[in-house]
């Protein structure tokens, strides 16, 4: 349904709305019960009560009844802006209400004025609904226990068929607030997602047998769009309800209660707020990336519920967050690029970070909050920067902690979109990025807004995947590849270089710059290509010390080889005792090299004595004295 806004009313055409109405009276929230709760602002006041600094602007991009119940936002290559509706999240006492219908919707802003005028609901049959993406062809939804593809190959925002599942076995029975979320395209052509704590899930295609399945819990995971193949990127925390990656590719999520941020290294094992991993002989988990909280810890983690102290005020509001944006757009001012931001709900506010290289990896220090509400309904769940650089924010509206409150029910019918912008933001009018051509999208891999770079990328690989990208392609990535005197812009072409099936990773393993070399390790490990003369030589770089950087990929590589081949590339890292002080080196050594020194306790022990990391060498004794 297609609706047009004049000033702050919609104007609907009324044979549309009656088709709509017709077809989708299951799918619209019933109105909110009659409750004790403060009465809500309208959507406008809530955007006014909004405090930004200076400069900055905050207007309503949408509010109800045009959206309800916000949990995810994603955009597509017209810079429109989709947004999953979960109209079935319940209570706790209640859990999903399967009486009602989630909705994806699409909203459009054809004048750039910061609100949309245009708006359209593209599925409306799901339940269970948490996040959307779009790429190949169609749509990407999470609604538990599935993985859907909905087809779309046109682009017309009419599905061309009946979803696909292209996973099972999610758990959405046994969980709410913690079930899978965060559809997001990462960098390497995977599509990524996250999983809560609260339940198990068993993954696999339709039809795979039990013991088949990919067992999971609080972890991030990845998809491959084209060769479908899935696996879990790193395990641990609590509540993951928000990532993403930095201008050099690396990935870092939001989290609740036991740290707030944390640096997503591949095979890495996290401190969980409560069970096991299912990985055996750890030992120890890797703590956040954060070096510092946004709540006073001296206080019961329960404690928020009942209000915000002044001391967890000041220390940033609460320990409850949900959405990660790092922002590389080209609106907001330059101080606040690659700085990291996340929604904070006990502290009505938005919350910064800002990263910054620590020995083999990243420490992330406390920032200035962003932006602070009194608006108690605030509620914000999810939040992105779009085409002209402006941030979305996604607000769910509720009172309670979980998006709900036990006491007062549910409300269904609330929902705000914000849209946050430093002075006027540029609009070039109408495009669709689908229709450019190769060379159009190489040249958008340099766009000073990181959006246009991450949109040209999957087309380009949605082209290499269909056959039909063009010869003169892969030879204008590679020059932008040799030629950019910009690092990320060097890496944007590397990615690019990947995903269309034109990287020699195994010449890249001496170049100068160390991202790159972490990309050449991440991709021959993946594709398997790790030869004697490949072992050699990561063998020769974890021995070199030119990089603690690199010698973290070494680490983290580790579980991706034979296990008779870890020893090569363990032994020279274990001989850099200047990592001996660094939180998560000693740690990745071991998650990697621990099948090893169980299958060949000879070696193990002799490596005690030429170890140069304690917390290595202590895990190693406290294995090989195991029974």
């Amino acid at each position: 349904m297609n609706t047009t806004r004049t000033g702050t009313f919609r104007v609907t055409v009324f044979a549309a709305a009656l088709a709509f109405v017709l077809a989708t009276v299951a799918a619209e929230p019933p109105k909110a019960p009659a409750t004790k709760a403060p009465k809500p602002l309208s959507p406008a006041e809530a955007a006014a009560k909004l405090v930004v600094p200076a400069g900055f602007r905050v207007s309503l991009f949408a509010g109800e009844p045009d959206v309800a119940q916000p949990i995810g936002i994603t955009f597509d290559d017209r810079g429109r802006l989709w947004v999953a509706e979960c109209h079935t999240y319940d209570d706790s006492k209640i859990n999903f209400n399967m009486k009602q219908h989630d909705r994806i919707v699409i909203f459009e802003d054809t004048d750039g004025d910061g609100r949309f005028d245009k708006r359209t609901v593209f599925w409306d049959k799901v339940q269970k609904l948490t996040s959307v993406v779009v790429g190949f062809g169609g749509v990407w939804a999470l609604a538990a226990p599935d993985l859907i593809f909905i087809p779309d190959a046109n682009g017309d925002d009419i599905p061309d068929g009946p979803p696909q599942v292209v996973l099972d076995g999610w758990d959405g029975g046994k969980v709410r607030h913690n079930i899978v979320n965060g559809l997001k395209w990462g960098p390497d052509g995977w599509l990524y997602g996250r999983h809560g704590i609260q339940a198990t899930s068993v993954i696999g295609k339709p039809g795979t047998p039990a013991e088949q399945r990919t067992k999971l819990n609080c972890s991030v995971w990845r998809y491959h769009p084209t060769q479908q193949t899935f696996e879990v990127v790193a395990q641990g925390t609590t509540n993951p309800w928000g990532h993403d990656w930095t201008e050099h590719g690396q990935l870092f999520l939001i989290n609740t209660v036991i740290g707030h941020l944390w640096h997503i290294i591949p095979g890495a094992h996290y401190r969980r707020m409560y069970g096991e991993h299912f990985k055996t002989n750890t030992y120890q988990l890797m703590e956040q990336t954060a070096d510092h909280f946004h709540w006073d810890t001296g206080e019961s983690w329960g404690a928020a519920k009942k209000g915000v102290s002044a001391s967890t005020d000041q220390a940033g509001g609460g320990h409850a967050h949900s959405g990660l944006m790092i922002y590389n757009g080209d609106n907001w001012p330059e101080k606040y690029r690659g700085q990291l931001f996340t929604i904070n709900l006990h502290g009505l506010r938005i919350n910064s970070d800002r990263l910054e290289r620590r020995g083999n990896g990243y420490v992330a220090k406390h920032g200035s909050d962003f932006a602070k509400t009194t608006d108690v309904w605030f509620r914000a769940v999810e939040l992105d920067y779009g085409p002209d650089g402006g941030v979305y924010v996604a607000d769910w509206s509720d009172i309670g902690e979980c998006h709900e409150n036990d006491a007062d029910g549910v409300h269904r019918e609330t929902g705000r979109i914000y849209k946050i912008t430093y002075g006027t933001p540029k609009f070039g009018g109408a495009f669709n990025l689908a229709k450019q051509t190769d060379a159009e999208l190489v040249k958008l891999l340099t766009h000073s807004n990181e959006w246009f770079a991450r949109h040209a990328q999957r087309l380009l690989q949605e082209r290499a995947a269909a056959g039909k990208l063009a010869a003169t392609t892969r030879p204008a990535l590679q020059k932008v590849f040799e030629q950019a005197d910009n690092e990320p812009h060097k890496l944007r072409a590397l990615w690019a270089l990947r995903v269309t099936g034109a990287v020699n990773a195994v010449t890249l393993l001496d170049h100068p710059s160390e991202h790159v070399r972490w990309w050449a390790i991440q991709f021959l490990c993946e594709d398997k290509s790790v030869t004697p003369a490949v072992l050699a030589k990561f063998s020769a770089l974890a021995r070199d010390g030119k990089s603690s950087f690199v010698r973290l990929a070494l680490a983290s590589a580790l579980q991706k080889l034979p296990v008779a081949d870890r020893w090569a590339v363990a032994e020279p890292l274990l001989a850099h005792a200047e990592d001996a002080a660094d939180p998560n080196q000693s740690l990745m050594i071991w998650y990697g090299l621990e099948p090893a020194v169980a299958a060949d306790k000879a070696r193990a022990a002799q490596l005690l004595a030429k170890s140069q990391l304690p917390e290595v060498r202590k895990f190693i004794t406290r294995r090989l004295t195991a029974p």
